[in-house]
């Protein structure tokens, strides 16, 4: 039997959280009475994660559990769970329970409501327990990101997400490597709608997202919805070459003057601009060109290592549990 909804749960060393994620998650599917599933996907922990995966799908019939060959990150570690998932409906959230599973049956229908939607994105009011500069730079990312992408993404908003089949099929269908899943949700298209909400504490352990993980994941986010970065480039090196210019009329004015220019200070300024120019551009370059050679390789997004022995095949219906 075709479950109604799927949860995807991506984890990696969440064993302090996890048995309290899966009552969690148990409850919420059970109040909806409806047929679902939970899908957890160990994305190579080197902690009881897995064995507490194998050991909730061995109790419960709704649970399943895919291991990863290796940690391949957050976002593959979705894509996974997206493939195993057989829900009409697909809900991915994190394990940590900052994004309440308890929102599934108001987002459920939200989706059934004016005709249907095909994505509710849960849009955040509020972070508890995070930091004002995280807050802050928060705020300047996902504002920055809209002003360099080609599509508007919607701010304020994770992968935490209720998306109907048809927009889980596309999302498999796509064929590169690099993943940002929230660019491309709505990159897709279909219909879309925000739902509000409160993000709550961690329940236990510690975020996964470091500042070098969260500072990777913008600039694939940059880079893997727009080509202004590029343009950039092109509009630097013209202010460069103007810059130099003006320096070099600058030069040449002050010796037709009779006053050569002192010292090595204007002359050290100017290298190190132009220098700083150069390199920047050939940043942006080499960003593209290494997603152009990452690309060309075709090596798949994870590997699964292995899957869980499930009690059962299928969701099961709130009635029968």
């Amino acid at each position: 039997m075709i479950p109604l909804l799927s949860f995807v749960v991506p984890c990696f060393n969440e064993e302090d959280v996890l048995r309290h994620s899966v009552d969690r998650l148990l409850a919420a599917g059970r109040a909806l009475g409806e047929t679902f599933e939970v899908v957890l996907v160990d994305d190579g922990s080197r902690d009881r994660t897995w064995a507490i995966i194998d050991e909730s799908a061995r109790g419960h019939a709704e649970v399943r559990g895919v291991r990863l060959s290796r940690n391949f990150g957050h976002q593959p570690a979705i894509m996974a769970g997206l493939e195993a998932a057989r829900g009409v409906y697909v809900l991915v959230i994190d394990a940590d329970l900052q994004d309440p599973p308890e929102l599934a049956g108001p987002m459920l229908a939200e989706a059934r409501t004016d005709g249907g939607w095909d994505v509710v994105f849960g849009q955040r009011r509020s972070r508890a327990e995070e930091t004002w500069l995280k807050r802050a730079t928060a705020r300047v990312f996902y504002r920055m990101l809209n002003a360099l992408a080609d599509r508007p993404i919607p701010v304020d908003t994770g992968d935490f997400r209720l998306m109907s089949r048809r927009v889980v099929e596309a999302l498999i269908a796509l064929p590169e490597r690099g993943r940002y899943l929230r660019g491309l949700v709505g990159w897709v298209g279909f219909r879309q709608k925000a739902f509000p909400y409160d993000r709550a504490p961690r329940a236990a352990g510690q975020t996964k997202y470091s500042w070098g993980r969260m500072l990777a994941l913008a600039v694939e986010a940059v880079t893997s919805f727009s080509l202004r970065p590029l343009r950039l480039a092109i509009w630097l090196g013209g202010l460069q070459l103007g810059v130099s210019a003006l320096v070099l009329a600058w030069a040449l004015f002050s010796w037709a003057r009779g006053h050569v220019v002192a010292g090595w200070t204007s002359m050290i300024c100017v290298m190190l601009f132009i220098g700083g120019m150069q390199t920047l551009i050939l940043g942006i370059l080499g960003e593209y060109l290494g997603k152009l050679f990452i690309e060309a390789k075709r090596r798949p997004i994870f590997i699964v290592q292995e899957t869980t022995a499930s009690a059962g095949d299928a969701g099961v219906r709130a009635a029968n549990t």
